[in-house]
């Protein structure tokens, strides 16, 4: 039996390290080869620099005097820009309905009240190919102009139900005794949402705000249907470069991008746990 054990617990954390080794190493060899000097052959090594983050930032170096494949800085800053606007007012707007959603299909009973915890499900099982395309015709026919709008309103469909998933688990944890308290005490409704309920939501509101916000910013597929040809998005900026071979500042764009989700993710647990 002991030989049976150790054989489990030595397969478990076998699969427990390739498990990781499949997710991590990738990442870690694109924050390698960020730093190779090779303008030419990324996975050939000639040397260390950082001129490839200072190119995407705008600044001049040797390497881009010699090699520059970034057709445009100012178009890059465009899209980061773009990115950040659209994710900013999507994240707003999905929190704020996806909130209200879960408080009224996890507090209130009322008739549809099953259909409709299924169709806010229904935008997260659906390939986002499929919802792509279906917006854009929607779009179409609707004679909406595709931009910045489009993308904000395609966006949402799909995130609201990401914050709407994040804050219900928040509320099947929360104690009601507190409301009941504060409504024997004389409390009314209003009262008891801002002082009792809301502060006790509030992890569960940031949580689901800012993986909106860093879906957005990485979000693609759907926003390359729904974009038009006058908006650019930093996903799109990328998937355009590699479309003409896999470059540098690909590797330094995509570590910053990591970077920032990173920062992101550690303000939501700090805060998560302030809250605490």
């Amino acid at each position: 039996m002991k030989i049976f054990a150790t054989l489990a617990r030595g397969s478990l954390l076998a699969y427990t390290a390739l498990f990781f080794a499949f997710i991590y190493i990738p990442l870690a060899l694109i924050a390698v080869y960020s730093f190779n000097a090779n303008p030419v052959n990324m996975m050939t090594w000639t040397g260390f620099t950082t001129d490839w983050y200072a190119q995407v930032l705008g600044f001049k170096t040797k390497i881009s005097e010699n090699a520059l494949y970034l057709e445009s800085t100012d178009q890059l800053v465009e899209a980061v820009w773009n990115s950040l606007r659209i994710a900013a007012s999507t994240t707003a707007i999905a929190t704020v309905l996806g909130t209200a959603m879960a408080i009224a299909l996890y507090r209130f009973d009322f008739f549809g009240r099953r259909f409709y915890r299924v169709v806010m499900f229904m935008p997260m099982l659906m390939p986002d190919i499929v919802l792509g395309i279906a917006l854009l015709i929607f779009f179409v026919n609707a004679g909406i102009h595709l931009g910045i709008g489009t993308i904000i309103i395609g966006q949402c469909t799909f995130l609201t139900s990401y914050v709407f998933i994040v804050v219900t688990a928040r509320l099947a944890g929360m104690d009601r005794t507190l409301e009941h308290a504060s409504a024997d005490l004389g409390a009314n409704e209003w009262t008891t949402f801002r002082k009792v309920v809301f502060p006790q939501l509030l992890p569960g509101i940031l949580g689901g705000a800012l993986l909106a916000f860093i879906i957005s910013m990485d979000d693609l597929v759907i926003t390359y249907f729904i974009a038009g040809v006058d908006v650019t998005t930093l996903p799109m900026f990328i998937f355009a470069m590699l479309r003409r071979g896999i470059k540098p500042e690909i590797n330094a764009i995509a570590v910053m991008m990591l970077t920032f989700s990173f920062v992101i993710a550690s303000l939501g647990l700090y805060l998560r746990s302030r809250q605490k």
